[in-house]
């Protein structure tokens, strides 16, 4: 199985609507390992790690986000795969 690595934004509400919650719920889902954090212009930041299939689910369900989330935008960048990350974390 091709592993992946993609670095995701997303704009919109994403700020204090449980995005980075909901993220690490679906990344556990998935079998992802990275991160999500908040940005401070109020954009939400995740780096998803693991099978290229559920990287790519991922990205698809951050286009959609929780219920009360209003996304506007996703920007991904495919990167090197490092595997460095033990779990998915909601960074602070």
């Amino acid at each position: 199985m091709e592993k992946a690595r993609a670095r995701v934004i997303v704009e919109g509400t994403v700020q204090g609507v449980f995005f980075r919650s909901h993220t690490q719920d679906m990344a556990y889902t998935l079998g992802l390992t990275g991160w999500v954090k908040n940005r401070r212009d109020g954009s939400v930041e995740a780096v998803f790690e693991g099978e290229k299939k559920k990287v790519e689910q991922m990205i698809q369900w951050c286009h959609r986000g929780p219920a009360e989330a209003r996304v506007r935008e996703v920007h991904s960048i495919w990167e090197d795969y490092t595997g460095e990350f033990k779990d998915f974390a909601i960074s602070y």
